[in-house]
């Protein structure tokens, strides 16, 4: 029997998930024609509203629902410390530490030269224009323990040289080439902790 085109159109949308092989997207795919149509559309307007409504805060580039973020819109923070990570998620795992309570920026990604990212890509102007429009005096480099996280971490260390502002980056206790993301919170918590100094306040 032919494969239906629809099916195979909903399969290949599926394939486009991190980690969904074709097997697995075929699964979901004929998943949906077991469920009833509230179900259906349950899917359809989950989907809807994170494309819609879901953006990153102009000030920090958290992902959030509202006009700006509720960690930059909180004054009990402490808004002289940022910690710097590469995309939104990787927030979610320091903010499920429960220990730090400064704030954050997202630079949407690392340097890689075999992916073709370069410091322009990311958001390091910005980055800059926070530590002086709201006197940062620490910022913490949070990048991932591999080559393109290091690359980045370094580079964020040398135009930074020029900064009246203390430059460190977490300790690791996780393994090189680990993700923040996938990091357990004792793990995690203790590499802030045990963060390194790259470069001291003037």
């Amino acid at each position: 029997m032919k494969e239906l085109k629809s099916i195979i159109d909903l399969t290949n949308s599926f394939k486009k998930f991190p980690s969904v092989g074709s097997k697995s997207a075929e699964r979901m795919a004929y998943a949906l024609l077991d469920m009833d149509k509230s179900e259906i559309d349950e899917i359809i307007n989950a989907i809807e509203n994170v494309s819609t409504k879901v953006h990153q805060c102009p000030i920090c580039g958290v992902l959030t629902e509202n006009n700006i973020c509720s960690i930059c819109e909180d004054k009990n923070r402490n808004h002289s410390t940022c910690i710097v990570v590469s995309h939104s998620k990787d927030v979610l795992a320091f903010e499920e530490i429960g220990t730090y309570h400064g704030v954050y920026h997202v630079l949407n990604g690392e340097i890689s030269a075999y992916h073709g990212v370069t410091p322009k890509d990311l958001r390091i102007s910005e980055l800059l224009d926070r530590i002086d429009k709201e006197d940062i005096k620490e910022i913490i480099i949070a990048t991932n323990p591999n080559i393109e996280g290091d690359t980045t971490a370094l580079y964020l260390a040398e135009i930074l040289k020029n900064k009246n502002v203390k430059v460190s980056r977490i300790g690791f206790g996780m393994p090189i080439g680990g993700q923040l993301d996938y990091t357990d919170s004792y793990t995690l918590k203790k590499s802030l902790e045990n963060r390194t100094s790259i470069k001291e306040e003037k």
